[in-house]
């Protein structure tokens, strides 16, 4: 049996996604320098270590699979500190779209009808998708053609502010149907 290879070993593979610090585990001896504002071209690694040092930076390496490997001062901690903001930027200006749903019977009365229809139709207009499901109960089950027409009535009525993704089908002992914002062209 073959005993796991040491991630110190191979540097390539113990190397995280993305930027990371000049350690010891990468043994190169020379590297292609970077700077913010300069290129210093290819120089020994302890010239670039030596020059990081005076400046207070740190050495970035930015890609291990060149030969030789793309090193870069910075302040590591300011590039850190920098990508987890903008992370947070765009996490906050991301829509999530809910799946919002809707229950009723075959035998829904006019204005329990209405009250339902409004809340449908201001789940559409706020932007979520709406699942609309009727229960089957007892013999009802031998009319499903009745709770297809009030599926069928509902997207209907709800034309102006959304559109069916899929016709209504039946699952087991309800009629679901997926309704998505917006209006079908």
């Amino acid at each position: 049996m073959k005993p796991p290879q040491n991630p110190s070993q191979n540097p390539s593979q113990s190397a995280a996604k993305g930027p990371q610090l000049l350690t010891e585990k990468i043994r190169a001896r020379e590297v292609r320098l970077l700077s913010e504002d300069e290129a210093f071209g290819i120089v020994s690694r302890e010239e670039a270590e030596r020059m990081a040092e005076e400046r207070g930076l740190d050495l970035i390496v930015m890609s291990l699979d060149s030969s030789p490997p793309v090193v870069k001062m910075m302040d590591f901690g300011k590039y850190k500190f920098e990508k987890e903001k903008k992370a947070r930027e765009a996490k906050k200006k991301q829509h999530t779209v809910d799946v919002k749903e809707i229950k009723m019977g075959v035998r829904i009365d006019t204005h329990d009808y209405e009250v339902k229809m409004n809340k449908a139709h201001g789940f559409l207009e706020s932007g979520h998708k709406l699942k609309v499901t009727i229960r089957l109960r007892g013999r009802e089950m031998q009319h499903p053609n009745l709770a297809f027409d009030l599926a069928n009535k509902f997207v209907v009525d709800l034309q102006d502010v959304g559109s069916a993704e899929s016709p209504p089908r039946l699952e087991g002992r309800q009629i679901v149907i997926l309704l998505s914002p917006g209006k079908k062209k």
